[in-house]
């Protein structure tokens, strides 16, 4: 049971964090704002008389759909991903962590100011070439980081995962109404939902998705996670992570790309550029469930493209699928 939520006045945010210690001297909270719309946890940013920062909690749902129960211990996911990432290298890409509270799923970080997520590259239609190059190494050193031997399995949060990105878009009778999205997405989204070849690779990537695998990972590392600033590029949000296989954050990687360019030159220099050993067509098998899972999935992007796009990037991901 959580005895403190975020939804609580200004006093008692206070009082909260003077008894854990986590405020300065004479140091007083003069306002709490919203940073911007959490999809997964509600977030919070506290104004204080000396600085700002960020209050992070989970809570049994998914915040952006409140009907999908989740795992509350995610949190404690996203608390040791960032303890077991920290060096020299990384620590400029990712929020400073000062303090966590596990009884109450409640997480105080640094705060990265105003600045926006990067899925400002689908209206783009591009990304530039040092934002990728930063994005690849910090993906690298990520995937060089070694958890304790109990990091989390994270495995309740990867059968939701699993789910919405496996399952439930290839389902003939899934309930999504695309139409409502966009008319003639329907239709369009079919063929993927009656192909027994494409679900049965599909199948096979998601079983080794739930099994243990050998490299930490994001779980999650898109646009909605990807942050820049002028010259800075932060990662967040990892709450999706755990010890699983490389190809699975560089996949979706690419289909990002992919998406937001509808080119393919990128996909290559990612594979090119990234220096860990890695089975190519995975990766790109994990790149077509992505893209496909985006575009005909509940977890819809802010991508403006026609039909007749989305059309190419579904049979370009069935391609990536098929091998």
């Amino acid at each position: 049971m959580i005895n403190f939520n975020l939804d609580t006045p200004i006093s008692d945010f206070q009082d909260y964090l003077n008894k854990r210690g986590w405020l300065l001297a004479n140091e007083e909270i003069l306002s709490v704002e919203k940073p911007g719309e959490g999809n997964m946890n509600v977030v919070v940013r506290l104004i204080t008389n000396q600085r700002s920062f960020i209050l992070k909690q989970s809570r049994p749902f998914v915040q952006k759909y409140q009907q999908i129960p989740a795992p509350l211990d995610r949190i404690a996911v996203e608390f040791q991903f960032y303890d077991a990432v920290k060096n020299d290298a990384i620590a400029s890409h990712i929020p400073e962590i000062y303090g966590y509270e596990a009884p109450d799923y409640l997480l105080l970080m640094q705060d990265l100011g105003n600045i926006d997520d990067m899925t400002q590259i689908y209206a783009a239609r591009k990304i530039e070439s040092r934002v990728l190059d930063k994005l690849l190494s910090i993906v690298t050193e990520i995937h060089s980081a070694r958890p304790t031997e109990n990091f989390p399995l994270n495995l309740e949060l990867r059968q939701l995962n699993y789910q919405h990105i496996f399952e439930l878009p290839f389902l003939e009778e899934n309930g999504f109404q695309l139409d409502e999205i966009q008319p003639g997405l329907q239709a369009l989204s079919k063929p993927y939902k009656t192909d027994k070849a494409l679900k049965e690779i599909v199948a096979l990537v998601g079983q080794q998705y739930l099994s243990p695998g050998d490299t930490l990972i994001h779980g999650d590392y898109y646009p909605g996670s990807w942050m820049t600033v002028e010259d800075s590029v932060y990662v967040i949000d990892p709450e999706f992570s755990f010890v699983g296989f490389a190809e699975f954050d560089l996949g979706v990687m690419c289909a990002h790309t992919i998406m937001a360019t509808m080119e393919y030159s990128d996909q290559e220099y990612i594979l090119g550029k990234y220096s860990g050993n890695i089975d190519r067509s995975l990766v790109k098998k994990v790149a077509g469930i992505e893209i496909i899972r985006r575009l005909i999935g509940l977890a819809q992007l802010p991508l403006q493209r026609s039909i007749d796009e989305k059309d190419y990037l579904l049979q370009q991901a069935r391609k990536l699928i098929m091998g």
